[in-house]
């Protein structure tokens, strides 16, 4: 199962909408065949492994990240692919979240009578590899995650010289492997204006479709002179509001850039459509990387799941500095947000991050 896991990690960025899954085949203690799924090259995780198995598949177990699949969508079901090659026993790491299939893959198998068994140690790392296409199975919505770089001190600006970055290369690159394993990524139009920023995925790995660069702006403030704009290959959508002005939108549009209107309270955008428009085009994940104001709506508006935020041995302090969460806050403690299965990960020398899940 470890080989299996191994397999479907190949995968990751390379499958969305689909599930990243991993499969080996095994044959008197040997591994025989593997493969594992991308979604330019449609075939499933198993049928890669049954195809270089060849007539050896027939009696061998087979060791697979997620459910096999049970019904026609871009390719035939693989649980009618496993039955006719003959493999006799199936090890799987956990069960589809995909109401389609949801146990109806092991359903098939046992019927004809294949051996089904779940190995619930590998149930863990399998949900993880998958918790993007899992989250939006179960809920039909993106999972959002807020990452930030902060100090010590919860700041993530300073009043002034804003020169320079606060975590450091090695932070900033394992950025980047969140932004590859993301489908979209959204800021607000004032970090926009303040950087001139890219948004892109920059790890240099392959993908199966570009990183959708969202920006939030309310007015259509974006200049079509910046980078982001002149680099556009249908991967930017700006959400405005029906107050911004027309020309502003034909000019945009006319450099290829996606504009929505999606009105909230306060002649605001609204997040909740926001990530309900980003769940009708099949974008199942979002990170948002954006300044103060834009994390606090996104926390209080309820859209955020889970928060990855980087923090260096620094301190800012002062009242003028930025936290990382602005806006108008909680008046009381008991009623902070609140968060569970709470991980820290070494990044660097003096450098931590915190990744946990917003109790909802």
């Amino acid at each position: 199962m470890a080989e299996a896991l191994a397999e479907a990690a190949k995968g990751k960025g390379l499958t969305s909408p689909n599930p990243a899954v991993g499969a080996v085949i095994v044959r008197d203690g040997e591994i025989i065949a593997r493969g594992h799924h991308i979604y330019e090259n449609r075939k499933h995780a198993e049928i890669v492994a049954l195809e270089q198995a060849g007539p050896a598949a027939r009696g061998a177990d087979l060791y697979v990240t997620l459910e096999p699949c049970s019904h026609f969508g871009r390719t035939a079901p693989c649980a009618d692919a496993l039955i006719e090659a003959g493999i006799c026993h199936v090890v799987c790491a956990m069960r589809d979240p995909n109401p389609v299939v949801a146990g109806n893959g092991f359903a098939r198998l046992r019927n004809a009578g294949i051996t089904v068994d779940i190995e619930t140690n590998a149930m863990e790392p399998a949900e993880k590899l998958n918790e993007e296409f899992a989250h939006f199975m179960r809920t039909g919505l993106p999972l959002v995650t807020l990452k930030a770089a902060l100090t010590l001190d919860g700041k993530i600006a300073a009043p002034e010289d804003n020169e320079g970055w606060i975590t450091s290369e090695q932070a900033r690159k394992h950025v980047q492997t969140l932004r590859h394993a993301s489908d979209a990524i959204l800021t607000g139009i004032g970090t926009v204006i303040a950087d001139d920023c890219l948004l892109t995925d920059r790890s240099g790995l392959p993908r199966s479709r570009p990183l959708m660069r969202v920006v939030v702006d309310s007015l259509l403030r974006l200049p079509p002179d910046f980078r982001m704009v002149r680099g556009v290959r249908n991967d930017l959508t700006v959400i405005t509001t029906s107050a911004a002005p027309d020309e502003r939108r034909r000019v945009l549009e006319s450099c290829g850039v996606q504009v929505v209107v999606l009105d909230g309270p306060g002649g605001r955008t609204s997040f909740p459509d926001t990530v309900r428009w980003l769940a009708s085009q099949k974008y199942q994940s979002l990170m948002i990387e954006a300044g103060s104001k834009v994390n606090w709506a996104a926390l209080e508006s309820g859209i955020v799941d889970k928060i990855f935020f980087y923090y260096a041995a620094k301190i800012l302090g002062g009242m003028q500095s930025l936290p990382v969460a602005g806006g108008s806050g909680r008046r009381r403690r008991v009623d902070a947000i609140r968060f569970r299965d709470l991980k820290l990960h070494n990044i660097a020398t003096n450098e931590f991050a915190v990744e946990a899940w917003l109790e909802k």
